[in-house]
């Protein structure tokens, strides 16, 4: 497709098979059910159990992962029933955890909020198999999740940089003009990539300057602005592009891939991580380094940090806390002010007589 450019590339994508596009599908376990405490049919039954509790898709889906990689590591040292795993078991697979590189990481380990995520959903496996009498007690009540790091978030881009990033896709080529609303979307509501994507045309509301969230993280909706530059730009992209893009009028996506649907995240998410390496920003980050700059730059411009959690869509104020750690151009002017050794800094800095 090199060298293709606006809706001859979109009808180039659609010629494709739908089995060749981006995307995962959902494997189904192969594991022995020849008993019925064999451990993917406890598996099965307790991810099927949690729909009916308004548990979220995605959750269900990353806690499918992380019970196929159990079952898989159990499974290869002879492990195929729920009773026959034992405390000392699960401390032997939390270990492996600990030792585990990811395929093709170049010898990165999982990281600990990652190896806890993976250690509770055993706990809380376990303790449902203990309460439906599959087994007799739970060999999960007494692990012990590892300690958290206390890390910041990845480091905001500058206003500098965010303009490089915005000037990176191509506005004189359709596409272009859709990704270049995308980005400013990301940044003038900081939503994450996951609510990008589930945006339908009734979300936005040009006259209040409005965008509706439905249905985020935790299933919550929200109202955010959309900011006055976003607004010209969506507005732009829905006139001129999205029509063009769209093969059935019944779809609701407001922002439409070559293939006239909504977006997957994960494809969004490496459209993203390629407009900020040809920004000349780096190789690390995606559509999260634009919602931190986002947060990062309201609470240096000076909003109240309780707007910002709102924005957000964070449930507990000490997660948008954190933001008053990155920001410190507030501690900078006091240094400056109250330190001695504060000021503007020099070319050549003068010798003085110690005190």
């Amino acid at each position: 497709m090199s060298g293709m450019k606006g809706f001859a590339a979109v009808a180039h994508l659609r010629k494709r098979l739908a089995s060749e596009r981006g995307g995962q599908e959902r494997e189904a376990l192969t594991f022995s059910r020849a008993t019925p405490d064999a451990l993917a049919v406890c598996a099965e039954s307790w991810l099927e159990a949690l729909r009916p509790r308004n548990y979220a898709e995605a959750t269900i889906e990353d806690r499918f992962f992380t019970l196929k990689f159990f079952m898989q590591w159990a499974a290869d040292r002879d492990v195929i029933r729920a009773g026959e795993v034992t405390r000392p078991i699960l401390e032997a697979f939390q270990r492996y955890l600990w030792r585990y590189e990811r395929p093709g990481g170049k010898g990165k380990r999982l990281g600990w909020s990652t190896q806890r995520q993976r250690i509770g959903c055993l706990k809380d496996w376990f303790r449902w198999l203990t309460r439906q009498n599959v087994i007799l007690h739970n060999p999960a009540s007494e692990l012990e999740l590892p300690r958290m790091e206390k890390r910041l978030p990845t480091q905001a881009l500058t206003l500098a940089q965010v303009d490089r990033l915005l000037a990176v896709p191509d506005v004189a080529d359709p596409l272009g003009l859709r990704d270049r609303a995308m980005l400013q979307v990301f940044y003038s509501t900081g939503i994450r990539r996951a609510e990008l994507c589930s945006l339908e045309m009734a979300d936005v509301n040009p006259e209040r300057g409005t965008l509706t969230v439905r249905r985020g993280k935790g299933k919550k909706d929200r109202v955010v602005p959309l900011g006055g530059r976003a607004a010209s730009w969506v507005a732009l992209y829905v006139r001129e592009v999205r029509p063009r893009l769209s093969l059935d009028t019944r779809t609701q996506a407001l922002f439409l891939s070559g293939y006239g649907e909504s977006f997957n995240p994960d494809v969004v998410s490496r459209m993203v991580s390629s407009w900020i390496r040809a920004a000349g920003l780096g190789s690390k980050g995606s559509c999260h380094l634009l919602r931190h700059s986002c947060a990062t730059h309201m609470l240096e411009g000076g909003a109240d940090i309780r707007y910002i959690q709102q924005l957000l869509g964070h449930e507990k104020l000490e997660t948008t806390a954190i933001y008053t750690e990155v920001t410190i151009r507030q501690l900078l002017e006091v240094h400056a002010r109250c330190h001695p050794a504060g000021g503007t800094i020099q070319t050549r800095p003068e010798a003085t007589a110690s005190p």
